[in-house]
C-alpha cells in the first residue's frame, strides 16, 4: 500500500517537527511537572486550561465539559478541514495519570541520555502532545486538514475508566469515520490495533459476626467464605483463550476475636474477545450463585469499571497498513500488535468505528516509577502521525465509508 502524501509533503512535516521539537520538550517538561492523578482535579484542570487554549490558538472551536462526579472537565476541540466530502476523525487523549500528589516533587520531569523521565511522561504526557503537534504540522505543511472535519478529545479520567467522558467519546464516535488514539508504542514500538476488554468490580461477602472464642457456632466467617471464592475465581485463568481474572485487593474483618461479618473483593477480569467476557461473567455469577464454605453467607457485586474489547475491525486494518506503509517511506519497521490494557479505543472500536491506538511515540513501564520515554522516537513518530491524518484523509476507500455514514444518517432522520 502507496502512501497517499508524497515525499515532499512528508518532509515538509518532518522539517516542521524538527523546527518545533525544543518547544515540544519544553511542553512535555510542563505538562509531566503538574501532579494530574485522576482524583486530582485541580491539576487534571490544569492541563485542560492549557490544552483548551492550545486548541484555540491553532483555530478549533473548543468546549468545556464539567460533570457532577467530582473528576477533571473534559475538553473537546473542533477543527473544520478542507474537504466537506472527506471522513470525520476523532483523536483521543488523556490528561489524567496513575500517580498521587506529590509525585512530581519526588521524581520531578528529567532527561539524561536520550530517556525522558516522570510521572506519566509516556501514559500519556508525549502522545498527548504529539497529537497537537501532528494536527499542527498537517494543517502547516497541507494548508490544512484533508479532512470533513476533526475532534481532539482531552478525556480527564482514563486511569479510572472514563466513568465522566464515556458519554462524549460515544457522542463523538456516532459522527466518526475512524479513530486515532494517542496511547504510547509498545516498548518494541508497535501500535496497536486490538486490546482486552476489561471488568473492575468490587465483591462484597457478607455473612454474621460473632465472638470467635465464646459462640464462634453463631458466626459466618465472610473471611473464609472469600478465601475460597479467591480460589474458585483465580482457578478460572487459562479456561479461555485470552481470559485472565486477578484478585487484586482484600479487605475484611475487624479484629481477631470477632468472626468476619464482611470482607471485600477488588477484582479485575480481562478478556480479548466479548464472548470470553461474557463467558467469565457468567461463571462469576455462578460463583456467587450460593455460598460454599460457610451457610447463609450471601454476595453482593458492584462492577465499577467496563471496557468492551476492542477487536481488530477489518477497517481497523486498512489504518493499520496506511501506518505501516507511512513508517516504511519514513525508513522504520512497524508492526500493530494485540495487548492487554483497555483505553478509549475499547470504547470507539466497540462502537464499530476504525480505531488505531498506542500511536505515541516510544516507552514503557507505565504506571510505575520507572516509566520512561525514548525522545528520538518523539519526531519519527509524531511525523507518522501526521502522515496518517492526511492518508486517512485522502484515501478513497475511507472516504466511501464517511458517504456511507452520511447517508445512513440522512436515512434515520427522514
Amino acid at each position: 500500500m502507496e502512501p497517499a502524501v508524497t515525499y515532499h509533503e512528508l518532509a515538509a512535516i518532518r522539517d516542521r517537527l524538527d523546527r518545533t521539537y525544543p518547544e515540544y520538550l519544553a511542553d512535555l517538561e510542563l505538562l509531566v511537572n503538574t501532579d494530574c492523578g485522576s482524583y486530582s482535579r485541580a491539576g487534571v484542570d490544569a492541563i485542560g486550561r492549557w490544552a483548551a487554549e492550545r486548541l484555540r490558538e491553532m483555530g478549533a472551536r473548543v468546549t468545556v465539559h464539567p460533570n457532577d462526579l467530582g473528576l477533571g472537565d473534559t475538553v473537546i476541540g473542533e477543527f473544520a478541514g478542507t474537504d466537506p466530502a472527506g471522513p470525520a476523525i476523532l483523536c483521543i487523549g488523556h490528561m489524567d495519570t496513575v500517580f498521587d500528589e506529590g509525585t512530581v516533587a519526588a521524581r520531578p520531569f528529567a532527561v539524561e541520555g536520550g530517556i525522558a523521565t516522570g510521572p506519566g511522561v509516556t501514559d500519556m504526557k508525549s502522545g498527548f502532545l504529539s497529537g497537537l503537534h501532528a494536527i499542527a504540522a498537517v494543517r502547516e505543511a497541507l494548508g490544512g486538514l484533508p479532512v470533513a472535519s476533526l475532534v481532539f478529545l482531552a478525556n480527564p479520567d482514563e486511569e479510572i475508566g472514563s466513568p465522566a467522558s464515556t458519554p462524549l467519546v460515544r457522542q463523538a464516535a456516532a459522527g466518526a469515520d475512524a479513530c486515532l488514539v494517542f496511547e504510547c508504542a509498545r516498548a518494541n514500538g508497535d501500535i496497536v490495533s486490538s486490546r482486552k476488554g476489561t471488568v473492575d468490580l468490587v465483591v462484597t461477602v457478607v455473612g454474621r459476626a460473632s465472638h470467635a472464642g465464646v459462640e464462634p457456632e453463631r458466626g459466618r466467617s465472610a473471611i473464609l467464605e472469600a478465601a475460597r471464592l479467591i480460589t474458585d475465581l483465580h482457578a478460572l485463568n487459562g479456561r479461555w483463550p485470552g481470559v485472565t481474572v486477578n484478585v487484586g485487593v482484600v479487605e475484611g474483618g475487624t479484629r481477631p476475636n470477632v468472626v468476619a461479618e464482611q470482607c471485600r473483593l477488588q477484582v479485575d477480569i480481562r478478556s480479548a474477545t466479548r464472548e470470553g467476557l461474557d463467558a467469565v461473567e457468567a461463571a462469576l455469577a455462578e460463583l456467587t450463585a450460593r455460598p460454599v464454605a460457610v451457610p447463609d453467607v450471601t454476595f453482593e457485586l458492584e462492577v465499577t469499571s467496563r471496557h468492551e474489547p476492542m477487536e481488530k475491525l477489518e477497517r481497523s486494518g486498512r489504518l493499520a497498513d496506511h501506518a505501516i506503509a507511512l513508517a516504511e517511506a519514513l525508513g522504520f519497521e512497524l508492526r500493530d500488535a494485540a495487548t492487554g490494557g483497555a483505553s478509549d479505543a475499547n470504547t470507539t472500536a466497540g462502537m464499530g468505528v476504525p480505531t488505531l491506538d498506542g500511536l505515541g511515540p516510544i516507552g514503557g513501564l507505565d504506571h510505575s516509577p520507572g516509566e520512561y520515554l525514548e525522545v528520538a522516537s518523539i519526531v519519527p513518530r509524531t511525523t507518522l502521525l501526521a502522515g496518517l491524518i492526511a492518508t486517512i484523509g485522502r484515501d478513497p476507500e475511507v472516504r466511501a465509508w464517511a458517504a456511507e455514514r452520511r447517508s445512513r444518517a440522512r436515512a434515520a432522520g427522514s
